[in-house]
């Protein structure tokens, strides 16, 4: 299955919404603050890149955007909705439109790749045998055809970080949010993998990428209309054209 775009069937009250949008959104945990005063909208089809040194709040401003973590303050709207409003059948339908590649691209090391790959359909009560062709089609459009039947200690950090992203696309999500997908493989892997986020992109989906490295987002910048936002002393910043 490669990526379907999206139907455009969607509701008035969609239309035109950003997909995720921070407004004075703070970060607290433990008694002191991780961010604070954040405010930025990702718009439906937009590419972003979230950069900053090490530790200062990346994957804790991702958690926020994707509902892994919940504002301490200020407001997270969802696809137009408050997230803190969301009852748990809601959220659930809400993660299911963000797909998520993490940065420890975690697999149960006893199921094959393709099955790893297919767990959110699993998860979600999906018909796997109805899902074959689509399955086949999207381990051939990140590579990874021949590798279907390996466990996951078999392949390599390109494999893997390709395979994360299969697993986060297979549900076909409006929202694709990546945390460092490039910080282990090698530069020529590194643009592979965001030749797949841009094309993601081009089919409509809006990307989040988290990364620190900023030759990627130099590369990508001459492809893809992006923004660049940057953690710095616990605020966000859009970053200048020095990158």
């Amino acid at each position: 299955m490669k990526p379907r775009a999206p139907s455009g069937k969607k509701s008035r009250k969609r239309q035109g919404a950003d997909v995720i949008e921070l407004e004075n959104v703070g970060y607290s945990y433990g008694g002191g603050e991780l961010l604070g005063e954040i405010s930025v909208e990702l718009s439906p089809g937009s590419f972003h890149f979230l950069t900053g040194p090490s530790g200062s709040g990346k994957t804790t401003l991702l958690k926020l955007c994707y509902g892994a973590l919940l504002a301490t303050s200020g407001q997270v709207r969802a696809f137009g909705e408050d997230m803190r409003r969301l009852d748990r059948d809601q959220m659930a339908l809400f993660r299911r439109r963000i797909g998520v590649v993490h940065q420890d691209c975690r697999f149960l090391d006893h199921l094959p790749l393709t099955e790893n790959i297919a767990l959110p359909l699993t998860v979600s009560g999906h018909d796997l045998a109805g899902e074959h062709e689509n399955l086949r089609e999207l381990m051939a459009w990140v590579g990874l055809s021949k590798r279907a039947e390996a466990l996951p200690p078999e392949l390599s950090g390109g494999e893997r970080q390709r395979a994360a992203l299969a697993r986060a696309v297979i549900m076909s999500p409006d929202v694709v949010v990546a945390d460092e997908p490039t910080g282990n493989v090698d530069w020529e892997m590194s643009q592979r993998l965001l030749q797949l986020l841009v094309e993601l992109n081009r089919m409509g989906k809006t990307v989040l990428i988290a990364t620190h490295d900023l030759s990627l987002i130099r590369a990508a910048k001459s492809q893809v209309q992006a923004r660049v936002l940057r953690i710095s002393n616990k605020r966000l910043q859009l970053a200048g054209a020095d990158l």
